[in-house]
């Protein structure tokens, strides 16, 4: 095969390695613009896993750049004047120069072209096409392949929100992957530095745009621009210097991270590989890694015997996903340096627990892994802020909201049984609470209680009122003597999602009959075909208020620890906050002050019915995925501040169900970011639910500080008893289990160590 490849960076080179060792016959060629010792980059990282896949594809090249490697183990997180560092890491850098050094000698060892200081016009690169069988378009971040056929490639470039700029320094960092964070009089500025010779280490700094702006870096020469980090960071720099090797670039060299990402990576015999087909964020030191790797999936399919088409669809297809999920950890990342500042007052062991953690590729047994001893010092950090001088894991501290003391962080999830039968609860409804109190679970949750019988999302939905509070004393009543759990009520009123079938008879969909009346904030439908509710009146909101409050007074009568506001979902309340439900012109509609007037006005009601020394919290919807025209982010960190200042003990971050349109980003903890905010943006005790399913989430979001209580809701459907189970898993021997059920204790745990010893 006759191959072009375009850019000589560590992707292209490896490619033609690559393709060379399959088969030496191949006719490759390799264009670089720039000579052949050029390069503007410092030092490149690379995990011992990583090393060991090149390995198995050239031992030849792997040991060269192994030989050339600067090793460490540990990250060292310095704020101000503390410090701390977690170890078993195991990274590894070299320099960018040296490593294309050595893998430009490998490709020319086996007979691969290469052409430096080749000017690729649009003209050229159409010519290369026409005359190869194949174009590899291995030309970087800024691929001028990619520009020229972007409407058959079909990229996405969306620049980050800080500003960061390449340096280096003779202070080598050899000790630790190093992140400094400097609180100045302009904000925050913080660097990541790593070793990547005998001499030399990388030193990126970063910053939010304000305080990029406010120490002038975008009017800046290069040189000034530099000294000033000198300045910034002297105490760190031991007396040496920051360089630049930026000097062909106008400007000061700070730039914005493009996240580039295409739609199609081949057509024809042109396929995108390395940073022209996808880039991810320098802070997880991922580039050059994915770019090596799509390399050797790329040949593979090639030597694999299929068409050329098919080969480049199957490499498209796999190699897509890979890398995808890498970008996607890279994207968290980039992320959690973009809003630092909610983080920076954490504790520095908490704080230190974020940053190691924070693209979601490290887990809190990863890091058990790689350094025991730092990970169980967390954890009893983390026991004793809750109280406890206990050294287990965070899911398993303490929690207290007003008097009432959880033993633990896991929470049953809100979930409609439609069980109901006019409005009361029925034996299935004590059952599936009372198993789930069973099940070791903190909290319990009930599904949402309508205040009324047109409160109801659907004909099986329970109600919360004076009639049904025998019932439900029965399932608090056995839930306080034979369980540790606590148990909430959540309060609220379908709006106009009610009137609908039961979930498995058509969600959502309207009743053929039997319905009843609907209002909400707007006369807005759910769906076409549903139907059009009436907007609330005055008379309406002074009835619907009155409801809640006498749902609380039942809620007290029965028994329950705790209530929750339902005001998240597209519901009653929901719908007054939302912008897409609330088409009001009156003094409940615009403004968000208010849309928020009727449920701040039912929050206080329900509050001053329900007793001081319980606490009471509120489910919102922190995000509406409608864009600008629904609730956003930024728009429920307001939320939740009104709602704390009137008197809420915490906040349930959920998102979305607000409307059919909706375009909601799933994935693992999608809705943890969310929590985090109003957690540690507005200082109120969070929970969140959303895609949680493992003990490892739980203690992730815990430890980091992102959340206070984590709710499960599928894991409590498939197994009622999760949290002992959880425990069992972990080797936790603590976890007290129901009396009745002590030989099944001591046969999962024995059956569990058995697991996990050797045979």
């Amino acid at each position: 095969m006759k191959i072009a490849v375009l850019g000589g960076g560590p992707a292209g080179l490896y490619f033609a390695i690559s393709m060379k060792l399959r088969d030496s016959g191949h006719d490759i060629t390799l264009y670089e613009r720039n000579r052949a010792d050029d390069t503007f980059g410092w030092g490149v990282v690379l995990s011992d896993e990583t090393m060991s896949n090149f390995g198995g594809n050239d031992p030849v090249s792997e040991k060269a750049i192994r030989d050339s490697f600067a090793y460490w183990d540990d990250v060292k997180t310095v704020r101000g004047d503390e410090q701390m560092t977690s170890g078993g890491h195991g990274f590894c850098g070299i320099g960018r120069k040296k490593m294309l050094l050595l893998l430009q000698d490998r490709a020319r060892d086996l007979g691969v072209r290469l052409e430096f200081q080749a000017e690729l016009s649009p003209e050229r690169i159409a010519g290369l096409k026409d005359e190869f069988d194949l174009v590899v378009a291995a030309d970087g971040l800024n691929s001028r392949t990619r520009a020229i056929y972007q409407d058959r490639f079909q990229p996405q470039t969306e620049l980050g929100r800080n500003h960061f700029v390449w340096l280096g320094t003779r202070q080598k960092f050899d000790d630790a992957f190093t992140f400094i964070f400097e609180r100045t009089e302009h904000g925050w500025i913080w660097a990541h530095a790593y070793q990547f010779d005998d001499d030399t280490a990388t030193f990126i700094v970063e910053c939010g745009p304000e305080t990029y702006r406010a120490f002038g870096f975008d009017t800046l020469s290069q040189q000034d621009s530099v000294a000033l980090c000198e300045t910034i960071f002297a105490r760190h720099l031991g007396g040496h210097p920051l360089m630049t090797n930026a000097g062909h670039i106008r400007g000061s060299a700070w730039i914005r991270f493009p996240r580039v990402t295409c739609e199609n990576w081949y057509f024809d015999n042109v396929v995108l590989l390395g940073d022209a087909s996808a880039t991810a964020h320098f802070s997880i030191g991922s580039g050059t890694k994915l770019g090596m790797e799509s390399a050797i999936a790329l040949a593979d399919q090639l030597h694999s015997g299929k068409p050329l088409a098919q080969a480049l669809q199957r490499y498209q297809d796999d190699r897509k996903l890979q890398v995808m999920r890498v970008t996607s950890a890279a994207r968290n990342s980039t992320q959690w340096f973009e809003e630092i500042d909610r983080h920076l007052d954490l504790d520095l062991m908490q704080f230190t627990y974020a940053l190691l953690t924070r693209s979601q590729r490290i887990s809190h047994e990863n890091l058990r892994l790689r350094d025991p001893d730092w990970l169980a010092a967390a954890e009893r950090w983390f026991q004793a802020q809750a109280g406890s001088n206990s050294t287990r894991r965070p899911m398993f501290a303490p929690f207290a909201l007003r008097d009432m003391v959880l033993a633990n962080r896991i929470v049953v999830s809100p979930m409609a049984q439609y069980k109901a039968q006019d409005g009361m609860p029925t034996d299935w409804h004590f059952v599936h609470y009372a198993e789930r109190a069973k099940g070791g679970a903190g909290l319990v949750f009930t599904e949402m209680l309508c205040v009324s019988p047109d409160g109801r999302i659907t004909p099986g939905c329970p109600c919360i009122g004076p009639d049904q509070v025998p019932a439900w004393r029965r399932l608090t009543e056995f839930v306080h003597a034979e369980t540790p759990a606590r148990i909430c009520a959540q309060i609220g009123h379908a709006g106009r999602k009610g009137a609908t079938r039961l979930a498995w008879e058509g969600m959502d969909k309207p009743l053929e009959q039997g319905g009843w009346p609907l209002i909400s904030a707007s006369a807005i439908p759910l769906a076409p075909g549903n139907a059009v509710p009436r907007a609330m009146d005055p008379g309406d909101m002074d009835r619907v208020c009155a409801q809640f409050v006498e749902a609380t007074q039942a809620a007290d009568a029965a028994g329950f620890d705790m209530i929750e506001m339902h005001a998240a979902h597209g519901y009653l309340l929901a719908s007054f906050i939302s912008p897409v439900t609330n088409r009001r012109t009156d003094d409940y509609g615009g403004s968000l002050d208010n849309r928020m007037r009727f449920p701040l006005r039912v929050f206080a009601a329900m509050r001053a019915a329900w007793p001081a020394a319980k606490p009471m919290t509120v489910r919102i919807s922190a995000h509406d995925w409608m864009g600008d025209d629904g609730v956003t982010p930024d728009e429920a960190v307001r939320i939740a501040a009104m709602l704390r200042d009137a008197g809420a003990d915490a906040i349930n971050v959920s998102s979305g169900q607000t409307d059919k349109a909706e375009q909601p980003v799933y994935g693992r903890m999608f809705q943890v970011p969310f929590a985090d905010r109003v957690r540690n943006e507005v200082g109120l005790p969070t929970l969140v639910a959303g895609n949680i399913y493992e003990a490892d989430h739980v203690n992730s979001i815990l430890m980091a500080g992102r959340a206070d209580l984590v709710l499960l809701a599928r894991p409590h459907l498939a197994d009622p008893y999760w949290t002992l189970h959880a425990a069992v898993d972990l080797g936790d021997a603590d976890q007290d289990w129901p009396k009745p059920y002590e030989g099944g204790r001591r046969q999962a745990l024995t059956l569990a160590e058995r697991a996990r010893t050797p045979a």
